[in-house]
């Protein structure tokens, strides 16, 4: 029985992209859409760092729900936003081509990084790495969507913010080299030394469990390369029980016939890290993050945790 495929989504500019995105891919095979756009308690409170909130999921819980309730029939997410263990009932029907993983650094005017400085973002794992390879650079707590945050950057007295690069470059803000918004028009450098979260750059979609026709729909549109590079990342990462609360980086490619992985794991102050870089062939790669994670649990990972988690209450 053929049905309108009701949309989930949080209603700031990128998150309407991603859902547009999935809504003109189902209807240009055949599927009749609309958009349901919600306001998350992750857009509306913003200042209070994600970390201090102490729930995870809280870009994605509010869709959920809705799901359960019968009001939305998918959900378009941001997937580094996704918990790795879904809310029963729930599952995972598409990874969508992945954009540009990587993290860059924004700023207006040339920064000289062996002088004190001070950069936003509102990411653990962001100011951890910042901080190991800058340890005298401040980190302060940057909050809000992608135009709300280059606007505070346009306003502050920052020398530059972290941002993910596939979220300026799915909104047109990435131009010739440089940053140019509504909000801000400055410079920006890739930090090809920061290891992304994982799923960064990926987009994902989910639905009930018993609704058989949005799951043929919507599994139409997965990337298997992408389905498996981001479920050895989400491995790794559930596996190490970070959630929204660690500094744990972690990267999967395809490179060949084999996936190569990069993981890491910070101290909160960025003073210690414990990372591991890996291959094995695709058909390998069963339970490949889990056994990734385990070599960071093994070789002090498991204390680190133990430390961040005491930090954290």
């Amino acid at each position: 029985m053929k049905k309108t495929i009701r949309i989930g989504t949080r209603d700031s500019d990128l998150a309407l992209w991603q859902a547009n995105t999935v809504k003109s891919r189902l209807e240009a095979l055949g599927y009749t859409t609309i958009l349901a756009p919600v306001k998350s308690e992750g857009d509306i409170v913003l200042d209070i760092p994600l970390y201090e909130m102490g729930i995870t999921g809280i870009f994605t819980k509010t869709l959920d729900i809705a799901m359960l309730q019968g009001k939305v029939d998918i959900a378009v997410h941001s997937m580094k936003d996704v918990p790795t263990l879904l809310p029963h009932g729930i599952v995972q029907t598409a990874v969508l081509d992945r954009a540009d993983s990587d993290d860059i650094l924004v700023f207006r005017e040339n920064i000289d990084f062996s002088q004190p400085c001070t950069i936003a973002t509102g990411s653990l794992r962001r100011k951890a790495q910042w901080l190991n390879r800058y340890p005298n650079h401040q980190v302060v707590d940057l909050r809000g969507n992608v135009n709300t945050r280059l606007q505070k950057l346009n306003d502050g007295n920052w020398q530059g913010a972290v941002f993910a690069k596939a979220g300026l470059e799915r909104l047109g803000f990435v131009q010739e080299g440089i940053i140019k918004s509504p909000s801000f028009s400055g410079n920006y450098m890739d930090l090809d030394w920061m290891i992304p979260a994982p799923a960064q750059g990926a987009m994902v979609v989910v639905c009930l469990e018993k609704d058989v026709y949005s799951q043929e729909a919507t599994s139409q549109l997965n990337n298997k390369t992408s389905e498996i590079c981001t479920r050895v990342e989400r491995e790794f990462l559930r596996t190490l029980e970070g959630g929204c609360t660690a500094p744990i980086g972690a990267y999967a490619e395809v490179v060949g016939t084999n996936i190569v992985f990069k993981g890491c794991l910070f101290s909160l102050d960025g003073k210690t890290n414990i990372d591991i870089e890996k291959s094995v062939s695709i058909s390998d790669c069963e339970g490949f993050g889990e056994k990734c994670a385990a070599f960071i649990l093994e070789n002090g990972g498991k204390e680190l945790m133990l430390s961040i988690k005491s930090q954290m209450k």
